[in-house]
């Protein structure tokens, strides 16, 4: 298998890209793979949390299979495009918090995948990159619009257009990783970070995400309202009943079980931008 989910606790998932041969090149199966597994987590209302992760010590991964696309027609090309497209929008589309735990290389189409997750865990060997226009093409799975909104139009157009290697110093500098860790402990590091989020409440969690998203390129007075109705949703909950009988009562707060369906509880339906 390309990609394998596994349950690392109740509430905790994790996708595990698992083509280590191939530094986890992103082929037209393992894409289509990627898709299937955000599909199924994303409607499981169990998952609170999800890693984004690599069985290979080198790469997490190193873009598009290009070994694959070298014998490809522009037909083909054209076939293979929805299938990439699923794969990189279903990590963005996830409702609940994604975060990558990026070892060794991640570029192109794999810097691209950690773009479209909520959080970065960058190891000491991290080795981030688009050098797509390098290569007669440009990033195409959301590196235009998703790294100007990490790191700003400017510090993106200086990674595209010269296509240069950040290293995870810089990447946590520039804000294109969120923390960073010795190497070997990115994904340790994302699953107790994964493991802290899924004990928060999970509408809570859900609708804060998709405010965040659906607010970040509007208007101050209508990501305002998307901020309203998300509190609306959360606070009419039975989570908020349950979180505040709990703080009362000092205990940890035992969250209900929250609808079946991708999303159920996000204001609007779909959560990414």
């Amino acid at each position: 298998m390309a990609v394998r989910i596994e349950r690392t606790s109740e509430f905790v998932a994790e996708i595990v890209m698992d083509r280590p041969e191939a530094l986890n090149a992103v082929s037209t199966e393992q894409a289509a793979a990627i898709a299937a597994a955000c599909a199924e987590l994303a409607s499981d209302p169990s998952v609170r949390a999800v890693v984004l992760s690599s069985s290979a010590s080198r790469a997490f991964c190193v873009g598009a299979d290009l070994k694959e696309r070298a014998g490809f027609s522009d037909e083909d090309l054209r076939a293979q495009r929805p299938v990439a497209r699923a794969a990189y929008g279903g990590v963005l589309g996830l409702p609940v918090p994604v975060i990558a735990a990026v070892e060794g290389y991640a570029l192109g189409g794999g810097c691209e995948l950690a773009l479209a997750c909520d959080l970065i865990v960058a190891s000491n060997t991290a080795v981030f990159a688009l050098p797509e226009v390098g290569v007669g093409l440009i990033p195409g799975g959301g590196g235009t619009q998703l790294l100007p909104r990490r790191i700003g139009w400017n510090r993106a157009a200086d990674l595209i257009f010269s296509t240069r290697r950040v290293g995870a110093e810089e990447a946590l500098q520039i804000g294109l990783a969120d923390r960073r860790v010795p190497a070997g402990l990115a994904r340790l590091t994302a699953v107790e970070l994964a493991e802290g989020i899924a004990t928060r409440s999970p509408v809570a969690v859900r609708n804060a995400k998709a405010a965040l998203r659906r607010g970040f390129d509007v208007g101050l007075p209508a990501g305002l309202e998307i901020e309203d109705l998300a509190w609306a949703d959360t606070a009419f909950s039975a989570d908020r009943a349950e979180g505040i009988a709990a703080f009362n009562e000092k205990r940890a707060p035992r969250w209900p079980d929250p609808p079946a369906g991708p999303g159920s509880r996000s204001p609007g339906g779909s959560s990414h931008p």
